[in-house]
């Protein structure tokens, strides 16, 4: 695989970020929102560290989540649908904090130590999706066994824990975000966008047991899928 054009990446990291902000401003009405900012800046310094890092040591990795829309044509027909709900929920996520909590205070914003709290739970969860992405390169958005690049299980570091350990750190930043922002309504979103991760997960589970060579055996080494001891 190419490696992938370095000012390209860039170029594409800032249309991003930009977009990220807007998507709290706009419907804020008004730049004057420090909780967006500190959310904005966490997930800027988090994209520039795992950009620099994948540019140099996993660049195929990097191509692979670069991919705009979560999309593929290997991808099972039943994770187009999960994606597709979880990519327009997943928007709203980040748009109804600013109508709920600033322009419309349709909800009495959440408590300043609640917002606190979940602006530093960010910095583990940041840190352990580093892990997630240093270990395990067939790391897809789409759930498909990636014969190009000789899909293989992966058994370390936090796949010895869990055997979906990135759903088990994005459930908790889907949490993080909206309490962050203050968001009371935004949390129902993070409820469904949770359980269509739980839903996720148990069908790409099955898929890996019955196309992943070797998974079967991980599986039964590795007994849970997103908490140890629960599930």
């Amino acid at each position: 695989m190419n490696k992938p054009n370095a000012i390209k990446v860039w170029v594409s990291f800032v249309i991003r970020m930009t977009l990220f902000a807007v998507m709290f401003m706009w419907p804020a009405g008004t730049l004057y929102w420090w909780e967006a900012w500190v959310i904005v800046g966490l997930w800027a310094i988090y994209g520039v560290v795992i950009t620099c890092y994948l540019l140099r040591h996993d660049p195929a990795l990097l191509i692979e989540r670069l991919k705009l829309v979560p999309l593929h044509k290997e991808q099972k027909a039943w994770d187009k649908v999960i994606m597709l709900l979880f990519f327009i929920a997943g928007l709203g996520l980040y748009i109804v904090p600013g109508f709920d909590v600033v322009r419309y205070e349709w909800s009495e914003s959440l408590p300043l130590w609640m917002k606190i709290l979940a602006m530093l739970i960010h910095l583990p969860c940041f840190v352990l999706l580093g892990w997630v992405m240093r270990e395990n390169t067939y790391l897809a958005q789409v759930v498909k066994i990636d014969k190009a690049r000789g899909h293989q299980v992966i058994t370390t570091g936090p796949y010895a824990l869990v055997r979906h350990p990135m759903y088990t750190i994005v459930i908790i930043l889907l949490f993080a975000v909206p309490v962050a922002l203050g968001s009371r309504f935004a949390l129902f979103l993070a409820v469904f966008l949770t359980v269509l991760l739980i839903v996720r997960t148990y069908l790409e589970d099955r898929t890996l047991h019955a196309e992943l060579q070797g998974y079967p055996e991980y599986a039964k080494q590795t007994r849970y899928k997103l908490i140890p001891g629960l599930w």
